[in-house]
């Protein structure tokens, strides 16, 4: 018998290193939701867990505190799951940045809401009220709303964030 096959030497983590990896796997479960819920499918979602698992290994042998792996793991779903998105569409991935893939479907409209959304935006300040329509009534991407507002892209996410906010406080009587 030929015992000239070669062995894999697996190296076991250390103490500490054996917490992060308990930490991980216990992580890797909520990853998998988060993965599932947004694909939609099983094997899917397990394929990109995968790749998220292989991804958080160095960071795993660097002994990472627990908040850090948490947040190392879901960062790594989410760009995980924008190339995914970005492959299955054909689109550039930093198209996803500005918001293609997250937008809401089509709702349907009632008189009521629709008012109510222009009593709101009329209660804004200019510079608000042009964002949110140009993103949201007319379906600009962050690019062309900078192009239109002569801003950066990067302006235009802090003003729609800021934007969005202050609507959130907008108190209408209906």
């Amino acid at each position: 018998m030929d015992n000239s096959h070669s062995a894999e030497i697996v190296e076991l983590p250390a103490a500490s290193q054996a917490d992060s990896v308990q930490v991980a796997l216990e992580e890797l479960e909520m990853v998998y939701a988060f993965i599932y819920s947004r694909v939609g499918n099983r094997p899917d979602a397990e394929d990109l867990t995968q790749q998220v698992a292989l991804k958080a290994i160095p960071r795993l042998r660097a002994g990472a505190s627990t908040p850090s792996i948490r947040a190392y793991l879901f960062a790594t779903a989410r760009s995980v799951l924008g190339a995914f998105w970005a492959g299955k569409f054909g689109i550039a991935q930093e198209e996803l940045d500005e918001g293609v893939l997250s937008a809401p479907p089509p709702a349907l409209h009632s008189a009521a809401a629709t008012d109510r959304a222009i009593r709101i935006l009329a209660l804004l300040p200019d510079n608000y009220r042009r964002v949110l329509e140009l993103r949201f009534l007319r379906g600009y991407s962050i690019r062309e709303a900078a192009a239109e507002l002569n801003a950066t892209p990067g302006s235009i996410k802090v003003m729609q964030l800021r934007a969005l906010r202050a609507a959130a406080k907008v108190r209408i009587d209906v």
